[in-house]
């Protein structure tokens, strides 16, 4: 899903994104049993006209529970944005916090720390693997020791093992009187922070719109659809069959959309854009990690790197 700003008739003759290429098929199929009754009614059956089978689903029952569906499907989007927002606005402040306040006293404090910050971007790109229940990928793997890599291809849970790596970099860091304890509590529970985040979304990918309600709407749209040309047919005559088309595609459609960001973890166009918030990560941390405004502030105050 990328946003970006487009005109009216841009967006009205847009394909990707839109449900069309998923409920085209069952529009066509309401629109071929429309075309059946037409033609039935025009040979002379008219009591295959029935009006009552207006009320046989309420309209109104319908619209409530489309709407129910929908709202819920984008209230599992809209958290499921939150908590990856989460847990990128945690990794920001944690790497700062490692550039600016972790002294470099010999090269080995330097290659750690730059390893420490690589692995926030690596808790991101291996949150988003997780959901997606993938193995390690090139990205990650680029930004991790040849040891880390064989190790998380062993676990089941990429996110939680990173935590770990980072959370053993702020004690030995502690242990070697780099930081305080005010220092590590305050780093540690920005991490717990960012644990609490990827647990959130695994509840929303864990817990999808309950069968039985699916089904019976599912059901109710079904006869809903089907009951259409029995009421339209009397009026409309060879209307009824764009009629059924351009009222099914409404109804099938909002449901459609439910179902397409109920998991916005995916890779469906509407699911978040989990890669591209991976790589903008990666690329301010890597960004962060060349900049020498530290090493300026430091050389103007003549106070020497390791202090």
């Amino acid at each position: 899903m990328i946003f970006q700003k487009k005109n009216w008739l841009t967006s009205l003759l847009t394909l990707k994104g839109s449900v069309i290429p998923k409920v085209w098929g069952r529009v066509v199929i309401t629109m071929i049993f429309a075309l059946i009754i037409t033609i039935m009614y025009q040979s002379g059956l008219t009591w295959i006209h029935q009006s009552a089978l207006s009320s046989l689903i309420p309209s109104v029952v319908l619209g409530l529970l489309l709407v129910f569906r929908t709202n819920t499907s984008y209230d599992r989007f809209w958290e499921g944005r939150k908590v990856i927002g989460g847990i990128i606005i945690s990794c920001r402040s944690l790497s700062r916090q490692i550039w600016v306040n972790i002294p470099e006293k010999t090269a080995a404090d330097t290659e750690g720390k730059k390893s420490a910050m690589l692995l926030l971007a690596g808790f991101l790109i291996g949150t988003k693997l997780h959901l997606r229940n993938e193995s390690v990928d090139g990205k990650l793997q680029s930004i991790i020791s040849e040891n880390q890599y064989l190790e998380l291809k062993e676990v089941n849970h990429i996110p939680l093992r990173i935590a770990k790596w980072i959370g053993d970099y702020f004690r030995q860091a502690y242990d070697l009187n780099y930081i305080d304890s005010i220092q590590l509590s305050t780093y540690n529970q920005i991490l717990d922070s960012m644990v609490k985040d990827e647990t959130a979304c695994e509840r929303i990918l864990n817990t999808p719109m309950p069968p039985a309600y699916a089904i019976h709407l599912k059901h109710l749209l079904f006869f809903y659809c089907f009951a259409l040309p029995f009421q339209l047919v009397a009026t409309l005559s060879w209307t009824t069959i764009p009629a059924v088309g351009i009222i099914s595609f409404a109804l099938l459609g909002i449901e459609a959309i439910g179902l397409e960001i109920e998991n916005p973890f995916g890779y469906d166009p509407n699911d978040l854009p989990l890669d591209k918030m991976c790589d903008r990560l990666l690329f301010d941390i890597k960004e962060l990690l060349t900049s020498d405004s530290r090493k300026e502030y430091l050389v103007d105050r003549d106070i020497p790197a390791s202090n």
